[in-house]
């Protein structure tokens, strides 16, 4: 059971197409197709069934999905760590982060760390906070930078770095605009436009209009908090965005109620062992700690 075989099953297991899994890999779909023949004959059993164009993983291949998730993260973190004792910073970084710090945060801190670190070859994914967790927590990513949960998660070792107050907001010409103190209740008597309803930052806003027995009157959502700017922008509802967003093309509205701040920070395995790469880049990162 050789890991490249290993590789093929879970690309074609998480792509449900052995044409997706040969991009991903960098393959031809006949090599894709002979390694994941070659692991079912080792194996003795089939560990998809093919009806049609639809792949689906059999119920032996569902048993092995975590072990071969399990022996590969092993053999990587076994490469990682003979490769951490020559001390050189080098091969590559798999960083998740959030598109906000992407934009927002990451850019001084990657030009700095890529010209100190030619020899780092970077794979940068832009995913949501809660894919980016689930990244890590799989091992599919080595680190990711992205809006923290609310709660711990087993196995994760976090750190915050930043935190991001989360301003109230309208158009300028929306009804709210030149009130000169509002409630939340007061707010609830408009639509408003925030991030998606499984977002850690929209969990964090339901949380205070909970506490004060309100249901948010929500008539759109997005993940993407500049699309949620323009929608705010031109007047579709109120919203929450952080200070840094907040510009001439909106109003900050003063609402009596606590400053709603968001964590932002990284996160590893707390079971895998770190490249020189990521350990640097950890480095970098409690460098512009402001918490």
């Amino acid at each position: 059971m050789d890991t490249q075989s290993l590789q093929a099953f879970l690309a074609v297991a998480e792509t449900q197409s052995f044409s997706r899994a040969a991009e991903q890999l960098y393959l031809t779909q006949p090599a894709v197709s002979k390694r994941i023949a070659a692991l079912e004959s080792q194996v003795n059993t089939r560990l998809f069934d093919r009806i049609g164009r639809r792949i689906s993983l059999t119920e032996a291949g569902r048993l092995l999905l975590p072990q071969a998730k399990r022996i590969l993260m092993a053999v990587e973190d076994s490469r990682r760590a003979l490769a951490n004792l020559s001390g050189q910073v080098g091969g590559r970084l798999t960083l998740a982060t959030s598109h906000h710090i992407g934009l927002h945060r990451l850019p001084p801190i990657l030009k700095r760390y890529t010209q100190r670190h030619p020899e780092v070859e970077l794979d940068l994914h832009f995913l949501d906070s809660e894919f980016a967790y689930q990244g890590v927590q799989d091992g599919t990513l080595e680190m990711a930078l992205v809006t923290l949960a609310p709660h711990p998660i087993e196995q994760l070792h976090v750190v915050k770095l930043w935190h991001d107050r989360l301003c109230f907001v309208c158009a300028p010409d929306h009804p709210l605009a030149h009130a000169s103190s509002l409630t939340l209740e007061a707010l609830c008597q408009y639509k408003c436009v925030l991030p998606g309803a499984m977002t850690f930052t929209r969990t964090l806003i339901e949380a205070r209009f909970t506490q004060a027995g309100l249901a948010l009157p929500v008539s759109m959502a997005t993940n993407y908090l500049e699309t949620l700017k323009m929608m705010c922008s031109v007047g579709l509802g109120w919203s929450l965005l952080p200070e840094g967003m907040v510009d001439n093309e909106l109003v900050e509205l003063s609402v009596d109620t606590a400053p709603i701040h968001r964590p932002l920070g990284y996160l590893v395995h707390t079971n895998r062992t770190l490249s020189n790469a990521a350990q640097t880049m950890i480095d970098a990162l409690e460098n512009t700690r402001e918490i």
